[in-house]
């Protein structure tokens, strides 16, 4: 008996001290928060961090900041519950163009090339130009505008950015890239600050705003409701995202955390909508003053709001025209090379992927060009975009859900119907969003509106 309880015993004793290992492997029997597994998990996401992030930035490119400006000048805080609707139409739609890079590995444009054929692969390619070209005007005017608030002319302002724009992609490799267009994306939430210098009255953003009825009634409050709405998804962020993840080397271990990556992103932007929203509801909305563009929003803010207010409206409007200029040049240039089969990664030193170094060159510098045309109405180019954006997003939704619910694509990763039918759904009411805004406002007169 005794043999047996020392054996017994000694049985206990192991499974005691095997119990003890797995607890330690997994995390339990500490903090979760201070686990070695939790740690490394930390660690790995900022590693994972960038494509998303650095896209939903981009969003809240000069249009954006526009729309968002004249829509707190127009109608004071209402806006606002917009923004936060937004949110998950802008994840549900991005993560999958994550999912597809870090499970195939490859560029939406090599995607479609491989599934659908030259043909089509090169339709949506040559779109997406127009769309870019178009963008990459509206961004350069953006960052025309935040110079001339300072009151430094364009051709400085543009001429510098353009340079910035070559180091950015000269850097040798992708994450240095990256890690330039982050400093950028967080250099664009000084809208926050800017937008406490404004002073808002809280009572009114919370009863009149968040919780305040809606003019649903009003046509011009309709238009600017399809404005926000119908920028919220561009073409280019779809190709920009996937083939970022894709040159920043991630796989299918990476897709639950590149999919936060793009809830984050999504968070923030819409954030950064609101500042701006808040910002001019305070003080232009309460001083009946409805500026057109960006650079009127600036100039009107600072006699309103003080200098400070003015001067970092400046500052973000800058940062996000830039980092937009940079993802809106790499979404093309990108998309290009998967399409047409040469060399298209920023790890490629430029003697082995000249084309598409000259490619990415060449259309930020024909845009600044255009730009710094005396005369040119960059006003009807920025409409021009929404329009673009309206007509050609149906063609990328459509490949994008193709794509997505394919388990031959995709297999154990593909969307459930239910999911894709969510999306298509929700990107039918963006398109048809973005094409009211381009459509003259005296339409909604034959909805009674």
């Amino acid at each position: 008996m005794k043999n047996i309880n020392v054996q017994t015993s000694g049985f206990r004793e192991k499974d005691l001290t095997d119990t003890k290992r797995k607890h330690r492997r997994s995390g339990r029997g500490r903090s979760g928060l201070f686990s070695k597994r939790s740690l490394y998990r930390g660690l790995h996401f900022f590693k994972v961090l960038g494509p998303g992030f650095v896209v939903m930035i981009a969003d809240m490119d000069a249009g954006s900041v526009t729309t968002a400006g004249v829509s707190g000048a127009q109608w004071g805080y209402k806006l606002i519950p917009l923004q936060i609707l937004l949110i998950p139409v802008l994840y549900l739609i991005q993560s999958m163009t994550s999912r597809l890079g870090c499970v195939t590995r490859k560029g939406h444009g090599e995607l479609i090339k491989e599934y659908y054929g030259n043909k089509w692969a090169a339709f949506a390619t040559i779109t997406l130009f127009f769309v870019v070209f178009s963008a990459l005007i509206t961004e350069f005017s953006g960052i025309a505008a935040s110079g001339e608030i300072f009151g430094i002319h364009k051709v400085y302002s543009v001429g510098i950015s353009f340079l910035i724009l070559l180091f950015v992609v000269f850097t040798g490799s992708y994450r240095r890239a990256e890690n330039i267009a982050l400093i950028f994306s967080l250099t664009g939430f000084v809208f926050i600050p800017a937008a406490f210098f404004a002073h808002p009255d809280y009572h009114q953003l919370v009863f009149n705003g968040l919780f305040g009825s809606q003019p649903l009634g009003n046509k011009d409050y309709i238009w600017l409701v399809a404005a926000n709405a119908g920028a919220v998804i561009m073409p280019w962020m779809i190709y920009y995202q996937q083939s970022a993840t894709v040159d920043k080397n991630l796989c299918k271990k990476d897709v639950k955390l590149a999919e936060t990556d793009t809830l984050i992103g999504s968070i923030a932007t819409q954030v950064l909508m609101i500042a701006v929203i808040v910002m001019t509801a305070a003080t232009l909305y309460e001083a009946h003053v409805v500026p057109s563009t960006a650079k009127a929003i600036g100039r009107s803010l600072i006699p309103l709001a003080g200098k400070y207010a003015g001067a970092l409206f400046a500052v973000g409007l800058y940062s996000s025209s830039l980092l937009a200029a940079f993802v809106v040049s790499m979404a093309f240039t990108w998309a290009a090379g998967e399409t047409w089969g040469y060399k298209h990664s920023l790890n490629h030193r430029f003697k082995e992927a000249k084309l598409f170094y000259f490619i990415y060159i060449a259309l930020i510098f024909v845009s600044a060009m255009l730009v710094l045309i005396p005369g040119i109405p960059l006003v009807t180019i920025m409409v021009d975009v929404e329009a673009f954006n309206g007509f050609i997003l149906p063609i990328v939704l459509g490949f994008l859900i193709a794509l997505a619910g394919s388990k031959k694509i995709l297999g154990e990763y593909a969307y459930s119907k239910k999911s894709i039918a969510a999306v298509g759904l929700l990107g039918l009411a963006m398109v048809i969003l973005g094409i009211i805004t381009v459509l003259p406002q005296s339409w909604l007169n034959f909805m009674h509106i």
